[in-house]
């Protein structure tokens, strides 16, 4: 995501940008000789792009220097098409946030939510893909829609938005922990009846910790008529993602934007949708706001988000 952070997060964490551990430099490792196209992107450095990410698998996590996940590889993809390095910087998602917005980081990936808020501050490439509320429940057990939620124990992460949502379940009972360990933890033990995380972080725990015995479900979403009378139950809707960029960094925006939108087209994005357990029409099909959200703000208004083909 993928996750949604809480935009309350310190904004004192520009700080760690500064004494993060880069796992990877410029300077003398930049490349030698860049084309005019590559130059014209207007990266901070000709030929590389420096993105700020936190270790967040199995979205992103640096290993030997190169940024690996989902979102790592769908930037690979782009940079090597564009002739650019990858550079990563480690901080935490505030850090993310603000290196944008300061611009010392060409970019940052990672589940990053788009918001109407965050759009003011920087630039979000088209989605590379939309997060599903999904739900992590233990096997044999079945949750649909938001009323079968009422009266559980619910459990998410510190600061994550789906706090609010299920503040607005009747009868649910808020379990916040930590980390997400927590939630499997005692989802595991019974004490919590559904865990709302990402979805990629649910499914690879399936695989990593079977003894627990949970399973990945996806949630319907809740109707506008829903949404209008408990406003919190937006966060139980699908949301985009996007790539995070300096507000004046337009060339390099449209440039990956241009990129994400033929992997679509080409059937490279179902196959690492794949590669990490997703389902390609829960990630790459665009519920009906994600149009109509944009359109206007930070699109023109006959822009149609990315799909794959229904």
């Amino acid at each position: 995501m993928i996750r949604v952070r809480s935009l309350a997060l310190a904004l004192s964490a520009m700080l760690l940008m500064s004494t993060a551990a880069a796992c990877g430099s410029g300077g003398d490792d930049a490349p030698k000789n860049v084309s005019a196209e590559t130059a014209a992107l207007g990266t901070l450095t000709p030929g590389v792009i420096k993105v700020a990410v936190q270790p967040y698998a199995p979205y992103t996590s640096v290993q030997g220097g190169r940024i690996v996940g989902l979102d790592g590889d769908i930037l690979a993809y782009a940079a090597e098409k564009l002739g650019l390095k990858i550079e990563p910087e480690v901080t935490d998602f505030a850090g993310m946030l603000a290196g944008v917005q300061s611009r010392r980081v060409d970019i940052t990936i990672g589940g990053v939510a788009w918001s109407a808020d965050r759009q003011k501050q920087g630039l979000f490439t088209d989605p590379p893909y939309y997060s599903p509320p999904a739900m992590a429940v233990r096997s044999g057990k079945t949750y649909k829609a938001v009323g079968d939620l009422e009266g559980l124990n619910l459990g998410t992460v510190e600061g994550y938005v789906w706090v609010k949502s299920i503040q607005a379940v009747p009868g649910g009972k808020l379990h916040a922990y930590p980390d997400a360990n927590g939630v499997f933890d005692d989802l595991g033990a019974g004490r919590v009846d559904v865990g709302f995380l990402d979805p990629l972080i649910i499914i690879a725990a399936q695989k990593q910790r079977p003894e627990l015995k949970i399973d990945t479900q996806y949630l319907t979403p809740p109707t506008a008529e829903q949404v209008k009378a408990k406003p919190a139950y937006a966060y139980f809707q699908p949301y985009q993602t996007g790539f995070y960029l300096p507000k004046k960094a337009t060339k390099l925006e449209q440039a990956i934007s241009a990129q994400i939108d033929a992997m679509y087209e080409n059937g490279e994005l179902e196959k690492l949708v794949r590669k990490y357990g997703g389902d390609p029409r829960q990630f790459l099909v665009p519920a009906a706001d994600v149009a109509t959200a944009r359109r206007g703000v930070d699109r023109p208004q006959d822009w149609t988000p990315p799909s794959i083909a229904q």
